[in-house]
């Protein structure tokens, strides 16, 4: 049984949409397309054109990146359009169930529902620096258990899945369940991505996004990786040409080897920053723990969340939050600014220590 069959049955039956043919050389008199451009933009390029249906060279780039052929790679508007397609393309409404490890992202419960499917929590184990209940996941599956999220490292305590733990798993499960890995932040952990797993193990899917490390979140670009037959299911589920023009043209030169270059420097200076900034952190007074991170952000908790938050709004900082999550009462989230926003949240926070 291939993995595949997971899907829904009127998805693996369903005819793609059968888009114009892109000839840049050719007449164009079949898109109903504008044939001139009426405007003056800076960088718009040929927008009055669609763009491909799906941008192959995107894909070649984006495969050359993380060392893959390109059939295993669907581009897609961020990390967060994948999670929704894999669900729409995987789980039946009210029947098939995804399971999720929160406190993590929200939107794989958010996208489950607008989808009708259920979504089965295992909580992770906060109290053991939030490491994963593999029994309570066993426990939670059946035989419609058809998504299982991983984030790693998890959005937002911040902490790692044990890769060796998670390959078990999912050879565990088989064909029982596709096992998405979200590596939004991975870059940041010094870890190897499990894209190097993509084609050993069948059921795996990876997300990634340009978002975070690349400092692209403006242009919405991520990533589905798998094997050639569930990236096929899910460009196929897609909107046509879903990736505009001008993203195109930002990512293949955001993925330039010297652009690359670049934005692993920024990474390593970010890295430096968020253990510098945690080290800070833990000597101020209004803050009870500060979790080891592998992003870059920090959770912290403090001896009274809202009192921290309400402060730091009245000084025009913005931290997040987690109010009505259990497991994470009185902690919120810092994302590892620029130096002089480093040093100003910092300095706000000693000034709420000191009153």
């Amino acid at each position: 049984m291939s993995i595949c069959n997971l899907a829904r049955p009127e998805i693996r039956q369903m005819r793609p949409y059968d888009a114009p043919t892109i000839a840049t050389s050719w007449s164009r008199l079949n898109a109903n397309e504008a044939a001139e451009f009426p405007y003056q933009l800076s960088g718009s390029g040929d927008v009055n054109r669609y763009p491909e249906m799906r941008p192959h060279k995107l894909s070649e780039a984006i495969a050359e990146c993380f060392g893959i052929t390109a059939n295993c790679v669907c581009p897609t508007r961020g990390s967060s359009e994948g999670i929704d397609l894999l669900i729409r393309t995987f789980c039946r409404a009210y029947t098939d169930n995804i399971v999720i490890l929160p406190p993590t992202f929200e939107m794989y419960s958010v996208y489950a529902r607008m989808q009708a499917a259920e979504v089965r929590e295992v909580p992770l184990l906060s109290e053991d620096d939030f490491k994963i209940d593999w029994s309570g996941i066993e426990s939670a599956c059946d035989d419609n258990t058809h998504l299982i999220f991983f984030c790693s490292p998890n959005n937002p305590s911040g902490s790692l899945v044990d890769p060796e733990a998670l390959i078990e798993f999912a050879n565990r499960r088989g064909n029982r369940s596709i096992i998405v890995v979200d590596e939004a932040y991975v870059e940041f952990s010094g870890r190897e991505s499990l894209i190097a797993q993509i084609g050993k193990i069948e059921n795996l899917v990876v997300l990634r996004t340009f978002s975070k490390a690349f400092a692209l979140a403006g242009a919405r670009c991520g990533a589905v990786v798998s094997t050639p037959e569930i990236t096929k299911l899910i460009s196929a589920m897609m909107s046509p040409y879903a990736i505009s023009a001008p993203v195109t043209e930002i990512m293949l030169e955001a993925l330039q080897p010297n652009n690359q270059n670049a934005a692993r420097k920024q990474i390593s200076r970010i890295v430096a920053a968020r253990d510098a900034l945690a080290k800070e952190l833990a000597k101020i007074d209004q803050i009870t723990r500060v979790w080891a991170s592998f992003t870059n952000f920090l959770l912290v908790k403090f001896a009274s969340s809202s009192i921290v938050c309400r402060s730091l709004e009245k000084q025009k900082i913005m931290i997040r939050e987690f109010q009505g999550v259990a497991t994470l009462e009185n902690c919120a989230r810092i994302t590892v600014g620029s130096t002089s926003e480093n040093d100003r949240l910092l300095n706000a926070l000693r000034s709420i220590g000191a009153t």
